[in-house]
């Protein structure tokens, strides 16, 4: 049996009424109309639900039944359509931003932050901590809007980006390493240590801090996977291998027992905020990227 919405809705307005003319003129609608759709809720539940003579109109005992159900689904449906309309709302005005590592530098989010609020106050920034494992920051299944992200990305053209820092490389490595006593380290004193790697689901990304374009087809020896900042010191410490690390994230991994040293022949990493490419339209995620443009100084 289906019983549309609309029809529950005539039969509480004529029960409300209990005046055909009356309850057509609450629902815009023409007396016949009404009647025609009630004559067919009757017929799917195959009862009367009101008595017509020439005295007026009267629920029956099945209608009188019927009407506090019927209420009660119209109430819920309004409510569960009321539910859906803030949740869109929700969508519109509150913004998601993915990170994997924090954006410690300088106060950045801070800053991005408060330059975005100033200009929509009505917004609300959520920030999603994703691991390691998503080099998108929850871009890529859309668990976020905008993300700090490093560059290469997986799937890179479906992105747009504005750079956050370009940044020198550093080789951290254990205290008690070789390597620790030296003020710089040339690539290819490295090409024989065993490595700290990112997840194979990085892709380009575990590639990059692999070095991978600095190794002459050499492969790397890889040492342990990390796929956070607090496993990548328990691995330095541990002495599983050395990894290399934009200077930006030197303080998060320095706090005792590991050093890092600049290190020469490796490209300069690139640390971005980036968005889908078909979002790029959306008011929030332009104000979001343009806040972190002049926080950062390129506008």
């Amino acid at each position: 049996m289906d019983v549309h919405l609309r029809e529950l809705r005539y039969f509480v307005t004529v029960a409300e009424e209990l005046h055909f003319t009356r309850a057509a003129e609450r629902l815009y609608v023409s007396q016949p109309a009404l009647s025609k759709q009630v004559r067919a809720l009757e017929r799917q539940l195959g009862v009367e639900l009101f008595r017509r003579d020439r005295h007026g109109v009267v629920l029956t005992e099945a209608g009188t039944a019927l009407l506090p159900h019927a209420r009660r689904v119209l109430a819920d449906w309004s409510e569960g359509a009321a539910a859906v309309e803030s949740a869109r709302a929700a969508q519109r005005t509150t913004l998601v931003v993915g990170m994997s590592t924090s954006p410690v530098r300088g106060g950045l989010l801070p800053a991005i932050r408060s330059r975005f609020t100033a200009a929509h106050p009505e917004a609300v920034i959520r920030l999603r901590q994703v691991n390691w494992e998503d080099p998108t920051a929850g871009l890529a299944d859309g668990a976020a809007d905008v993300a700090f992200v490093w560059l290469p990305l997986p799937g890179q053209d479906r992105y747009d980006w504005t750079v956050i820092a370009e940044e020198p490389v550093l080789v951290a490595l254990p205290d008690t390493h070789p390597l620790a006593a030296r003020s710089e380290v040339d690539f290819a004193d490295l090409l024989d240590e065993p490595f700290l790697a990112l997840p194979e689901s990085t892709g380009p990304l575990r590639d990059y801090w692999l070095a991978l374009d600095a190794r002459d087809g050499r492969p790397p020896r890889i040492g342990a996977e990390i796929a956070s900042t607090e496993e990548t010191y328990e691995a330095l410490t541990a002495g599983l291998g050395v990894c290399l690390v934009a200077a930006g994230n030197v303080p998060l991994l320095t706090l005792g027992g590991v050093t890092a040293r600049p290190v020469h022949g490796v490209t300069p990493s690139r640390y971005v905020l980036a968005w889908r490419r078909e979002d790029g339209r959306r008011p929030l995620v332009g104000a979001y990227a343009e806040a972190c443009r002049r926080v950062t100084g390129r506008t």
